[in-house]
């Protein structure tokens, strides 16, 4: 996207934000890479003779990294996955939304108005929803794919062209399901299988990339690539013949919501914001940009038509569980931390 700023949690560009976030008419966004559509935010700064600016993440925990940096106090709202909202929460880094703040809250979908992450949407709106799972390069592949062996013990023909989500959440919870344990399991010898299954299925990926997992298989640079459902689609549109995968053994589930963030500066801008992001008619235009799904009513009769038949929000007959990350105590993500850690070298 134009107009955005590299991710990163360096010291200069904190400082650079900071100060920018002082001056009048501002908002500061902390995003998601190529997660908005300019034009809505161009509308939004003309409505409201407000200055976005907006630095961008390619996960959640690389979210978390950086506001634990210095980010709070820098930045007004943040782009946030179901459990990290929770473990934000926990972290006391959002503010509150008062009562009657949101001219729009009534606007948000009953499935997603009273969520266990954020009760009562105290601190959050809903954005988006979707899935992540993984896609297959069709010219590359024509067997079954409906197994979560393609990642973790593929075929010859994708072995060595796989890339994983740089995303530790993601790539655990896949894994669990992959294996048949809990999320979030203490059980040693569970953990231990983990850990051994991730190290050998590593020789077969070629890359960790979030923010390029489109570009890679759009590209040919992998073959096969764990990605979000809107991402997937995207590859297709722009000429991949790719398939996405739903897996018997399930896939994951989730939720983005724009959260207000502990001591926002712009403040009075970021719920301006907020509430501008419940106002149905810019819902379909950012979910008709995503592909991926509402959390507002009132949008249906505004999507684009394709938006009902993608083969990516259509699980097939004999399709795993959806199911939704979940944030684990401190002792099980000391674990995983390890294990993630030592992953990636």
């Amino acid at each position: 996207m134009n107009r955005l700023l590299k991710s990163g949690v360096a010291a200069l560009a904190l400082a650079s934000l900071a100060n920018a976030a002082a001056a009048e008419g501002k908002l500061v966004i902390y995003h998601w890479f190529e997660y908005m559509p300019q034009e809505l935010l161009d509308k939004f700064s003309q409505e409201h003779d407000v200055e976005v600016v907006m630095d961008t993440y390619d996960s959640n925990e690389a979210l978390l990294a950086a506001l634990k940096a210095g980010g709070i106090g820098t930045y007004d709202i943040a782009v946030p996955g179901d459990y990290m909202v929770k473990i934000m929460a926990d972290e006391g880094m959002l503010g509150t939304i008062e009562e009657g703040e949101l001219a729009n809250k009534g606007n948000i979908a009953d499935e997603w108005a009273d969520p266990g992450f954020d009760p009562g949407r105290k601190s959050s709106i809903p954005y988006q929803w979707g899935s992540t799972s993984f896609a297959v390069n069709r010219d590359v592949y024509d067997g079954a794919i409906d197994s979560t062996d393609i990642l973790f013990n593929p075929p010859a023909e994708l072995s060595g062209k796989i890339n994983v989500l740089d995303s530790q959440g993601e790539v655990m919870a896949m894994a669990a399901l992959h294996l048949g344990i809990p999320q979030c399991s203490s059980d040693r010898d569970q953990l231990k299988a983990l850990n051994t299954m991730l190290q050998e299925a590593k020789q077969h990926w070629v890359s960790f990339n979030s923010d390029t997992a489109k570009e890679v298989l759009v590209s040919g640079d992998a073959a096969a690539g764990m990605i979000y459902d809107g991402f997937s689609a995207k590859a297709r549109e722009e000429g991949a013949n790719v398939e996405y995968a739903f897996p018997k053994q399930g896939y994951i589930a989730w939720m983005d919501n724009v959260v207000l963030l502990k001591d926002a500066p712009n403040r009075d801008n970021a719920l301006k914001f907020m509430d501008f992001l419940l106002e149905p008619e810019n819902v379909a235009e950012l979910t008709n940009w995503t592909r991926y799904g509402a959390g507002v009513d009132g949008v249906a009769d505004m999507l684009d038509e394709e938006l009902r038949t993608l083969p990516e929000a259509n699980p097939p007959e004999g399709a795993g569980k959806a199911v939704f990350i979940e944030a684990c105590s401190q002792e099980v993500q000391e674990v995983y931390d390890t294990i993630w850690t030592n992953l990636k070298k």
